[in-house]
């Protein structure tokens, strides 16, 4: 097997990472993370679907193409410079929300909602507040994240930030882990019923 995607890409991806290369974005998830999000998505169907951190919008218009037409999705980003580029490519689906506001005021703000799906790809939900988001997700729910094995635009000390993280999720007894040294490093997990 070789990491070849087979999928379709989605309709928006291409005119939406010209626009992610001229704007100089460079936190955009790689293509095969893509690819697994919008298969772990389509495991969800009529599911309530968050993604923290939009960017440009790649992922989500990966995540995006595998829901079913009664899922819905919130994404956040605090960089409205980044997130008009979602906007101008992905608004006229009515399945998605973007809203341009800072991460943990938003989860602050939200923390009584349910997902049946988190990809948490910023600060907030990853390395700040993990309890809060966590305690977003319903049985069964995903928690996805990326970037776990080293990348070159990784600031200095970052590394240990990541192991310690790691670390914190394999202690969990609410979740049921995967790691995967694919891509840039995927952590999928499992919220458990308690």
């Amino acid at each position: 097997m070789i990491e070849e995607i087979r999928q379709t890409y989605p309709k928006a991806y291409i005119a939406i990472n010209e626009a992610t290369a001229d704007s100089e974005f460079s936190m955009a998830s790689d293509v095969l993370t893509c690819s697994l999000l919008k298969t772990l998505a389509a495991s969800k169907p009529g599911g309530a679907f968050l993604e923290l951190g939009t960017g440009t919008g790649l992922s989500t218009s990966w995540i995006l193409d595998g829901m079913d037409e009664s899922s819905t999705l919130i994404s956040i980003d605090n960089d409205d410079k980044f997130l008009s580029i979602a906007k101008r490519f992905l608004a006229n689906d009515d399945r998605l929300t973007l809203e341009c506001t800072d991460g943990g005021d938003w989860v602050q703000r939200n923390m009584e909602q349910k997902f049946d799906y988190i990809f948490a790809d910023t600060w907030h939900g990853k390395y700040l507040m993990l309890d809060e988001v966590i305690g977003m997700l319903n049985p069964g729910a995903l928690y996805i994240i990326d970037d776990m094995l080293p990348q070159a635009n990784w600031p200095e000390g970052h590394a240990a930030k990541a192991t310690l993280l790691v670390e914190e999720l394999e202690k969990r007894k609410d979740l049921v882990l995967t790691k995967q040294c694919w891509a840039t490093g995927i952590v999928i997990a499992t919220k458990r019923k308690v």
